[in-house]
């Protein structure tokens, strides 16, 4: 029997994390992963994905300079995609491969291929090709991930119909398919497969408009693009039945004004969500809290057996990588008795890879009228942003929310355009330190630069912005909500 100080179920780059805090400590440890270090965040999650996006815009650019130059129409295999995403893929693994086995050879990390089940709180049985073996430690982290949501009615084989695990299965462009699923990840597939030029996307939308959590600005223009893009969005449809037929997709929707349609693709893409991997892992057994969809319902990270920690998106937080990492990393924090700062959620920063990228932090329009309480918004689109001008790309925006009193703290932001995700780390770190937008308004930022986009929105709320709304009404605005409704635009310059 192996004796460890934390036995991590789940070599994900939650429990990586993890492992690699415990390191920092001194303590031993043991990573239990069941088949390939790195998880679903780098074999066909986040990395992957993004890899995808990133070879698409890179496509979409090439081929159009191609087309307009004369040169005719430029053309990269599918094949060759899928192989570009396996290097980025393999360069990440063998990153961690490096790392693990360097401290192996410390002494301080051991790992182990094979089923991690907790048999008690301090004993963790794992079921490996040669059979079984029980591991002693003083603490266990839960990181077992997720895998994508199977819908029963659906045939699935990853192969004709796939998740997001099945799209390195395809060995060429479908010239058709429907994608199941409006969210984040359904329509950066769509922005994906649209851009190489070479597929006809359908969307399936329940609602009227995709990406049902972002505000309404948002969604229309991702609509635009896609449709100028050639995508087709099947808007206030349900997906009534799917069938693979002679090796093609059969599916039918029905409408909300009781009508139905039977449309025919090569393949179709099921993204409807993950569910969080706890089965058989004896959790309940020992007395763990589960809710009734599988996720660890954890304080801070502690479960309700105070040994036993869970992180990343086997718990109800939000299913990002950032999010499951510093998890990680704070459970480890709390084994060592650092009694660190409880874990905030409010200034999470997130990226959607779609046309144009959207990156956003805190709240939303829609959470803010949620909660009830008035606030300020400003936007100001990227055609008044000098270096969007000199890109010439000026399709997108920023959007800043703030307190309705005179410390005007930042509740959230959203940013649309080229070079977004850069954009919200200094709103990120207001968030976190409870800050007014007058720090934004009075920083000196670099010039020409993107950025300069957020001090003229602090400086819209302050009431000395150098363009003024009235002018550009199209592109800035600075408006307070309340009580359902918007006042009109507000602000009045400070005296000088």
């Amino acid at each position: 029997m192996q004796k460890v100080d934390i036995a991590i179920i789940g070599g994900g780059l939650a429990g990586f994390a993890a492992a690699m805090r415990a390191m920092d400590f001194g303590f031993t440890t043991m990573i239990i992963e069941k088949d390939q270090l790195g998880g679903a965040g780098i074999t066909n999650g986040a990395l992957s994905s993004k890899t995808f996006w990133e070879i698409s815009m890179e496509y979409t650019a090439a081929r159009r300079r191609s087309i307009v130059s004369g040169n005719g129409d430029f053309f990269i295999p599918f094949a060759d995609v899928v192989k570009e995403v396996n290097s980025a893929v393999g360069i990440r693994k063998n990153q961690l491969k490096i790392q693990l086995e360097y401290f192996e050879q410390e002494g301080t990390l051991k790992h182990m291929y094979g089923f991690g089940r907790i048999t008690g709180k301090n004993e963790v049985t794992v079921e490996t090709s040669s059979g079984k073996e029980v591991i002693e430690c003083r603490n266990i982290i839960i990181a077992t991930g997720s895998r994508p949501r199977y819908l029963p009615n659906l045939p699935i084989d990853e192969k004709i119909v796939v998740t997001s695990e099945g799209l390195g299965n395809w060995n060429e462009y479908p010239t058709s398919m429907v994608i199941v699923g409006a969210g984040v990840i359904g329509c950066e597939f769509a922005t994906i497969f649209s851009n190489f030029g070479r597929t006809r996307v359908n969307l399936i939308d329940r609602g009227g408009r995709i990406l049902p959590i972002e505000d309404e600005e948002i969604a229309k223009n991702v609509e635009r693009n896609l449709e100028a893009n050639g995508s087709t969005i099947h808007r206030h449809s349900t997906l009534k039945r799917m069938e693979i037929k002679n090796g093609m997709v059969e599916y039918e929707l029905d409408y909300e004004d009781g009508g139905s349609k039977v449309f025919h693709v090569q393949k179709a893409l099921v993204s409807v969500g993950r569910v969080a991997n706890w089965e058989n892992m004896g959790l309940k057994e020992i007395g763990l809290t589960i809710d009734d969809r599988g996720n660890c319902q954890d304080d801070d990270t502690q479960m309700n057996i105070p040994n036993i920690y869970a992180v990343g998106d086997i718990t109800a937080d939000l299913a990002l990588v950032n999010v499951g990492e510093v998890e990680g990393r704070h459970a480890v924090e709390k084994i060592a008795g650092e009694n660190p700062a409880k874990l905030r959620y409010d200034n999470i920063s997130t990226i959607m890879f779609l046309n144009p990228e959207v990156a956003g932090v805190g709240m939303n329009e829609i959470t803010a009228q949620k909660n009830g309480k008035p606030y300020r918004v400003v936007t100001l689109g990227y055609d008044c942003i000098p270096r969007a001008i000199a890109k010439r790309n000026t399709d997108g925006f920023f959007k800043i929310l703030v307190t309705d009193d005179q410390e005007m703290k930042i509740l959230g932001m959203r940013a649309m355009g080229e070079e977004a995700s850069a954009a919200i780390q200094a709103v990120s770190l207001l968030i976190s330190m409870d800050c007014g937008i007058g720090a934004l308004a009075e920083l000196l930022h670099p010039h020409p630069s993107i950025i300069e986009g957020i001090q003229e929105c602090a400086r819209m709320l302050k009431g000395k912005s150098i363009l003024k709304p009235g002018t550009f009404k199209k592109t800035m605005s600075c408006r307070r909500w309340a009580d359902g409704k918007y006042d009109p635009l507000y602000g009045v310059p400070e005296k000088a």
